[in-house]
């Protein structure tokens, strides 16, 4: 089989690196396969690094369509492509697949009912995801794959730095693009105002960069127990340093960095959003919060420092969770799927 994954995102966030992590499954499996991204892109460089041929789009319509000829199957990643897909399977009769990853409603024309019915098969990453796309249309043939962990490594040296940069104090980890409105980073600067006075050894890493970053560097203007790193490629460090996860997004498909501080052993506090509630359970590998709640987030982040026992049962019990989402198990059920759709096309 030759695979045409279609990913035209500007940026690098979790849905990238879930694609990059599903294409480097797939080549040490042999199987063909080439990257259509959006020109200059990080996963474009990313995948050329790994050897795989990238075909660099503007992200309109027409390239994409061109940039999938010759392929047996065209897999989507994120929602604007699964029009080029449909229009390929037009012209040529290619079957595609379309990913996923948020549970935000799909937009509401005529032309997204059509692309979202004649899709081979829509893949959700948590159960609450294929709801919204089966709600929005029940002809669609939906399946569910969990996303996976990216399997980050720790450096020890990097890890003992970045506790030596915060003076040694417990640091709760933060990783996700500055994107507020998502992943409500608002609400762990609010946590940190709260905790600041009374609990000056408690120190609060936000790991990524995006679009909000301006603005949420001014709402946390005179905090001194909140770092803020930008975009880091060594995200594995941080998690190593950090002495419990947080993750209080207003919206989520499944959250997949939830899986990587888990491997790393870390009690987590989320809210439950989109698949989150899918693989944290209250009390077990953390603590649920509702949505926008800061002194709820502040309670559970002293709940943990105070109680390290705790945080080691929850970290262990995260660790053994995060073992069952590895990237080969992903591409096995993506393999699966592929493989079910060529043979009936056959």
């Amino acid at each position: 089989m030759q695979i045409a994954h279609v990913n035209v995102a500007k940026n690098y966030r979790g849905g990238e690196r879930q694609t990059e992590l599903l294409m480097g499954q797939l080549d040490s499996r042999g199987i063909r396969q080439r990257l259509v991204a959006r020109r200059g892109s990080p996963l474009a460089e990313r995948v050329r690094q790994m050897g795989i041929k990238v075909f660099e789009v503007s992200g309109h319509l027409p390239g994409v369509v061109r940039s999938t000829r010759g392929v047996d199957l065209v897999h989507v990643h994120e929602g604007r492509s699964i029009y080029a897909a449909y229009l390929r399977r037009r012209l040529s009769g290619t079957p595609y697949i379309a990913t996923r990853r948020v549970n935000n409603p799909i937009g509401e024309h005529r032309m997204a009912h059509v692309a979202y019915r004649a899709a081979a098969c829509v893949v959700a990453v948590a159960p609450q995801v294929a709801d919204v796309v089966s709600a929005f249309e029940p002809k669609a043939k939906v399946t569910v794959i969990l996303s996976s962990s990216s399997g980050l490594v720790a450096n020890a040296d990097e890890v003992e730095a970045i506790k030596q940069r915060v003076g040694n104090k417990f640091i709760v980890g933060h990783v996700g693009a500055l994107d507020n409105n998502q992943k409500a980073q608002d609400t762990i600067i609010k946590a940190a105002r709260i905790l600041r006075d009374q609990h000056p050894d408690i120190h609060f890493l936000l790991v990524g960069g995006g679009r909000d970053e301006s603005m949420l560097r001014g709402l946390a203007s005179g905090l001194d127990n909140l770092t803020f790193t930008g975009f880091v490629n060594n995200v594995g460090d941080f998690l190593g340093a950090s002495d419990m996860f947080i993750l209080p997004s207003r919206r989520e498909g499944i959250g997949s960095i939830l899986f990587d501080a888990m491997e790393h052993s870390l009690p987590v506090v989320v809210t439950p959003v989109g698949g989150v509630p899918r693989i944290v359970f209250e009390g077990q590998n953390g603590f649920l919060i509702d949505v926008d709640q800061p002194q709820q987030l502040a309670d559970a982040i002293l709940r943990l420092k105070s109680d390290p026992a705790l945080r080691k049962q929850m970290g262990e019990v995260g660790a053994q969770m995060a073992v069952g989402h590895t990237p080969p198990q992903m591409a096995d059920a993506y393999l699966r799927v592929y493989r079910a759709i060529l043979e009936h096309k056959s």
